[in-house]
């Protein structure tokens, strides 16, 4: 079978990440929201499980990433650790429970890993939140930070469309990536930038820079597992590849399922006691 799967077993840490980095290994990222994905996912070679607030689009069909509860992102990230050998595992912390004051977002960001053994959180914002991502990394919690195209701020833009492509956005964001790393953050992701300006961040800074839709200059790729398997037919921004057509699969091997029950072909006399 073509493909990479990693024969190093040892387990994905922050420390591997910056020598990853250093030594000009790209970083494979990608979603996962339940057990048995998981399980797939970790076992072809990944290096970080995202267990990511998209859930609340992909797995619950919410419009925006809003919705999405502190315990919902616990029980997705529960069943994601179970089944993770050697991934990172980074667990979202959703909209609302870290923007209102600092304590709240230590007591959130506890929560999760207290609650899902995650290895890490991810958080959306620069200097607005940068208290509260220092407070979470001072008692001990690695934090991925998060730039570009926030989705959690979706109400703010009011539309997907790229950021930072006028000069006082591209500053603020290298300004934002720069105070994000030096509070402490083990890695980054631009998303929706262009390309240009992440090749920047990714040479400026010394931790790892994952880019979604933000080129090939960055240190590594993050993308939604449902994505880029084809599950989900409508949705084809530019930076998607697909490597598969699930959606189709999976409808045949369905409507073939109702089809032999219909016609009493499934189960045969080998399929049953």
């Amino acid at each position: 079978m073509a493909g990479y799967i990693s024969d190093d077993t040892r387990k994905v840490t922050t420390h591997r990440l910056i020598e990853m980095k250093q030594r000009g290994e790209k970083i494979a990222m990608l979603t996962s929201y339940d057990y048995t994905m998981a399980q797939i996912v970790d076992g072809a070679g990944m290096d970080i499980i995202l267990v990511g607030d998209s859930a609340s689009n992909v797995m619950a069909g919410n419009v925006t990433t809003l919705p999405i509860t502190l315990d919902q992102m616990i029980y997705h990230g529960k069943s994601v650790v179970r089944a993770v050998r050697r991934a990172m595992v980074v667990v979202d912390m959703p909209f609302g429970s870290y923007q209102g004051n600092e304590l709240e977002g230590l007591a959130s960001a506890i929560r999760i890993m207290k609650e899902s053994h995650a290895d890490a959180l991810k958080m959306e914002g620069g200097e607005e939140i940068i208290g509260t991502v220092k407070r979470i990394i001072g008692s001990g919690i690695p934090v991925m930070g998060h730039l570009g195209l926030m989705p959690q701020s979706i109400n703010k833009y009011g539309t997907y469309t790229v950021r930072a492509k006028d000069e006082a956005e591209a500053d603020k964001l290298v300004r934002d990536a720069h105070l994000l790393e030096e509070a402490g953050c083990f890695g980054l992701v631009l998303e929706k930038i262009p390309a240009s300006l992440a090749t920047r961040v990714a040479a400026e800074l010394t931790i790892p820079v994952i880019g979604i839709g933000a080129g090939n200059g960055v240190d590594g790729q993050v993308l939604v597992a449902q994505d880029m398997l084809g599950m989900n037919n409508g949705f084809r921004p530019r930076f998607l590849r697909r490597y598969a057509d699930l959606h189709t699969i999976m409808t045949d091997a369905i409507s073939t399922y109702v089809s032999d029950v219909k016609n009493l072909d499934f189960p045969n006399e080998k399929e049953q006691y």
